[in-house]
């Protein structure tokens, strides 16, 4: 199957032999880059399972603080926006413009959603404490000369202030999960990975929208269709990758606890 006609108008470009040989090459070349991108998530991967065996109490203890209905929801969110991006593809490819738009408008808004889920996730984070590095410190300068067993984490000094507990709408099932998190030495390492392998997929997200905003304004403008679908199919392709990344990160990171 090619993404040209033999009477197609699209002309392609001067240093392919033909339009069949520039869509072969764009193929090729978007599979190569989506191999680069494994191998980066595929890195972190590695490095999870890794200091998983190590601290096994340490990432235990942090994915029970995560809410794995969120990561869930936003497995399902993800899934959902895959088939519509699927049966956009299959629009522009037989020319059915209007039905490809609202495939792709769906598609941006499941991203749209699980973004917002994240946001969520993240201010949460942010405001109880479970974050990495320094950062979870309430003075981050007290952890310079190596002291920071000395130092006092923001955690610690939410679960001494009852107001700060209420105001940031932590029950007491979650107090309980706070306290054996902080029991344990090095804790944050697994907010570190969470933040890095979650934000980077969040990016990846972002990106894919952007991505599928391009696609949707060329197929509204008929710049895309039976004669011509490749960037579609290639959008198309990054995205599926973007949702499989995700696939192994709602387990690893929310339920291997």
């Amino acid at each position: 199957m090619t993404s040209v006609s033999s009477t197609s108008e699209f002309h392609h470009e001067h240093h392919f032999k033909s339009a069949e040989h520039q869509y072969a090459s764009a193929k090729q070349g978007i599979w190569l880059f989506l191999c680069t991108e494994i191998l980066m998530f595929g890195g972190l991967f590695v490095g999870y399972l890794i200091y998983h065996s190590i601290y096994p109490t340490v990432f235990k203890n942090g994915s029970h603080s995560l809410d794995w209905k969120l990561g869930a929801v936003n497995t399902v969110v993800l899934l959902i926006s895959s088939f519509t991006m699927a049966a956009a593809i299959s629009y522009v490819q037989r020319g059915i413009h209007k039905l490809a738009s609202i495939m792709l408008i769906l598609t941006i808004a499941c991203a749209g959603i699980f973004m917002v889920i994240k946001y969520f996730e993240y201010t949460h984070k942010f405001h109880v404490g479970t974050i990495p590095g320094k950062f979870s410190l309430v003075d981050p300068s007290c952890a310079a000369g190596g002291k920071r067993a000395t130092c006092e984490t923001k955690i610690s000094a939410l679960l001494k202030d009852p107001k700060a507990l209420e105001a940031n709408h932590v029950h007491a099932e979650e107090v309980t999960k706070l306290k054996a998190i902080i029991s344990q030495p090095k804790w944050e390492m697994f907010y570190g990975f969470y933040f890095v392998m979650t934000g980077l997929h969040g990016v990846h997200v972002l990106a894919g929208m952007i991505l599928i905003f391009w696609i949707l304004i060329k197929n509204m403008r008929r710049k895309v269709g039976p004669e011509y679908y490749t960037v579609v199919e290639g959008v198309g392709l990054f995205w599926h990758v973007v949702d499989l990344v995700w696939i192994y990160l709602f387990p690893l990171l929310y339920l291997v606890g």
